[in-house]
């Protein structure tokens, strides 16, 4: 067995690098952290008022902020964030709340006015009545009428005649799947409980419309896009997008010009030569116990699939799942909510394996009691994925009644797993934490390795540390508040940290081999740190465009986050090295035995070119993104940058780990599978995106430029012919995907589970 990182270096060797990599490296944190904080205290300053009375002209009582607070838990209980969206954050399946709710009420608004002044109804004007009657439209919803020393706030007579109108069409929408998206029939029947939703639903609408005091636009940057109601993209939203473009080609050519100065930054040594030891079939007892965290990735992830193509199902037949009502059992919400909690969870146990894996060869020694500590978090992992699983089905089907949130479902997007399970999951991080910190803390010994294990510990106790903002809002909280923090969960938490603890574990892989020294697997690491937290720390804030934030988060967010597609061009720019570093699994070393976990790490690369790089900034300018947001151009970017990098990156470690405990005879059994799932995954996403994800958004924003957000977002168009076509096209490619790719994949991790010894 080595005694660490077994490189041609000795213990003896020290690794220097310049004080100015960490001077770098703490300025970009420092500005990165303190533009975010800003960010997130401004959302308290700037968020929409929730008053304490909502009235009318004469001063009656139409609803109270209790009751807008009480219909965001109705929303949340009944997991309408995993139907439809609110200000654009959620699902697909239904419309955007607000943005329906705004539209009718403009209608409404626009037949009072044209009886009033042209004793007809709006469609039977001319066009320059028309005109005339919009003018007066965005006169009467733009006004704010939010009396802020007395925290009250005075409808209009239209909005209290919508208000009224509102209820029974609610009422009407929850009663069949097939006009919602796969919701449980009659799903919300309650009189109480519609009328606070529809209050809630009154109270975002009015934050989309009413001018922010001293502003000429909405407290959501006049999101949604609706001319009839008088929104249409700010001046700020133009401005800054032509900025970020100029922030891009600026970020791209001094990146050029640095490294074409210094050829020797990056992936381009390469100095493989067989391993002094016989590392294949000779893990220790702690490692071989990883097996089981990949057998659960294998199993996670095929259930994710299969959930999956329910929610593709839902999208293209509603009503029907060939001849049953699937909502009586699953309904819509429900496969939506564990689709995206198994795809947490299986990416994150298949990095925590891997962790514990290159912890323990970092270490280069067996810890005492590490087996058996491995086995109880294997077990803890257990309780809490499977459990709140359960939980989330039991919260959604009513069994709960009040304590959902912390049983059952929060309902918020991502976050659905109640709290208490949230609390365990954040227990179990930090277990996991402590043992990687113990199985690797004889390398902090070695001066020569000294420098890669604090890496290695500041990224793994990051993954814990960051997760902590999901517990500082409850289902009560406002609205742009909770956005706030949960995106620094989803961005930040993943794309940033788990991002940053990839990066240290793929160059303990490459130095492991033999691919590279150990200084240049440092030195990525610092590149990796300062380009991805250049842009990707402040370019958290492109998910807060319209979600009650001010044109100062748009201004600054918009620029950095387009700084996120530099180090992608990076990568672009390093994979011909990378994939000469992956020339021993060729001709030249036939027996080279990880060829298929560099593969699947190349793999990696061209989707995070494509997924983020590309996807991402198509979608993430303010100008494209008031109308795009909540289209399915953002899950064609999710897919192709959740699973083509994360996800795909877990499956390289499950595989390190596989060939690492396989010897070359029981790896005969398990590489066909492998072979078959690399290129099934891979060809599957690529079929999902180009026949269904990708022109479904285009077409989906080219109608929301034309006719309007609502429109785009209405179950009239979102269940028309088109769209339904474009829904069943996706089937052949997620058939690839989980026959082809997940299933051969989890058999394959039998195969090692279940191995003759």
């Amino acid at each position: 067995m080595n005694n660490g990182l077994n490189n041609g270096q000795s213990d003896h060797e020290t690794i220097r690098f310049s004080k100015i990599w960490v001077l770098i490296m703490a300025l970009v944190a420092i500005y990165g952290f303190g533009l975010l904080m800003t960010f997130t205290i401004k959302a308290y300053h700037d968020k929409p008022p929730i008053p304490e009375l909502v009235i009318n002209e004469q001063g009656d009582t139409l609803f109270t902020g209790n009751d807008i607070r009480e219909g965001q838990s109705v929303f949340l209980k009944y997991g309408l964030m995993d139907n439809g969206t609110v200000w654009g954050h959620g699902a697909y399946l239904g419309p955007d709340f607000p943005a329906l709710y705004l539209h009718r009420l403009a209608l409404r608004t626009a037949d009072i006015i044209s009886l009033d002044f042209y004793d007809t109804g709006y469609e039977n004007l001319s066009v320059e009545e028309q005109s005339q009657v919009a003018s007066l439209i965005k006169f009467f919803l733009k006004e704010n009428r939010y009396i802020k020393d007395d925290n009250i706030l005075v409808f209009s007579p239209f909005e209290e005649y919508s208000l009224i109108e509102e209820q029974p069409l609610w009422l009407e929408y929850f009663r069949s799947p097939e006009n919602n998206g796969g919701l449980r029939a009659n799903l919300i029947t309650d009189p109480d409980e519609l009328f606070k939703l529809t209050s809630y639903f009154a109270w975002t609408a009015w934050a989309s419309i009413a001018d922010r005091p001293n502003a000429s636009y909405s407290y959501t940057n006049n999101f949604p896009y609706d001319e009839l109601a008088g929104n249409t993209p700010t001046p700020g939203s133009v401005v800054w997008s032509v900025v970020s473009i100029l922030f891009l080609l600026g970020g791209i050519g001094a990146l050029l010009f640095v490294f074409g100065r210094n050829k020797t930054w990056g992936w381009a040594e390469s100095n493989y030569r067989e391993p002094d030891y016989a590392r294949t079939g000779n893990a220790s007892l702690s490692q071989k116990a990883l097996m089981l965290f990949v057998c659960t990735v294998g199993l996670l992830f095929l259930g994710q699939t299969l959930v999956g193509g329910g929610v593709a199902h839902y999208r293209a037949d509603p009503g029907n799942f060939y001849g049953i009502d699937l909502s009586k059992i699953f309904p819509s919400a429900l496969l939506r909510t564990w689709h995206l909690q198994l795809a947490i969870f299986w990416i994150a146990t298949g990095f925590a394996g891997g962790g514990l894996y290159l912890a323990r060869v970092l270490g280069g020694k067996e810890m005492r009691g590490q087996a058996a500590w491995t086995y109880i978090l294997f077990a803890a992992f257990g309780i809490v994925i499977f459990g709140s699983l359960l939980c989330e089905w039991a919260g959604l089907s009513g069994w709960f009644e009040n304590t959902t949130f912390w049983f059952g479902s929060q309902g918020w997007e991502y976050l659905e797993l109640g709290r208490l399970w949230q609390y365990l999951l954040i227990a179990g991080l930090i277990v996991w934490f402590i043992l990687v910190a113990r199985a690797s803390a004889p390398a902090f010994e070695r001066r020569s390795t000294r420098t890669l294990t604090t890496f290695f510990w500041i990224a793994a106790l990051a993954i814990p540390v960051f997760y902590v903002p999901a517990i500082f809002f409850d289902n009560m909280t406002h609205y742009t508040i909770v956005d706030t923090w949960r995106f620094w969960i989803i961005h930040l938490w993943v794309e940033g940290f788990f991002e940053l603890f990839a990066t240290v574990m793929v160059a303990l892989i490459f130095i492991e081999l033999g691919i590279v020294a150990k200084k240049t697997g440092l030195l990525i690491i610092f590149l990796d740190v300062i380009l991805i937290f250049m842009g990707g720390i402040v370019g958290t804030g492109h998910h807060w465009y319209f979600s009650g934030q001010t044109q100062f988060n748009m201004a600054v967010s918009g620029c950095f986050s387009a700084l996120e597609v530099v180090p992608l061009v990076l990568l672009t720019l390093e994979g011909w090295s990378f994939m000469k570093l992956a020339k021993p699994a060729s001709e030249n070393h036939p027996g080279f035995r990880h060829k298929w976990t560099l593969i699947f790490l190349m793999g990696v690369g061209f989707w995070n070119f494509l997924g983020a790089g590309v996807f991402g900034f198509l979608i993430n300018m303010p100008i494209v993104s008031y109308f795009e947001i909540g289209t399915y151009l953002t899950p064609n970017h999710g897919h192709a940058a959740m699973f083509g990098v994360f996800g795909m990156l877990s499956l390289s470690l499950c595989v390190f780990i596989m060939r690492e405990i396989c010897d070359d005879r029981q790896w005969l059994k398990v590489e066909k599978g492998i072979k078959l799932s690399f290129w099934g995954l891979n060809i599957g996403l690529m079929m999902m995106i180009v026949m269904s994800l990708l022109p479904s958004g285009l077409v989906q924003i080219w109608d929301s430029v034309e006719n309007g957000y609502w429109h785009a977002r209405s179950l009239e168009f979102t269940g028309s012919p088109a769209m339904r076509i474009l829904g069943w096209l996706r089937m052949p490619g997620d058939l690839i995907f989980i026959f082809l790719g997940a299933l051969p994949f989890f058999i394959a991790s039998l195969k090692v589970l279940f191995r003759k010894k």
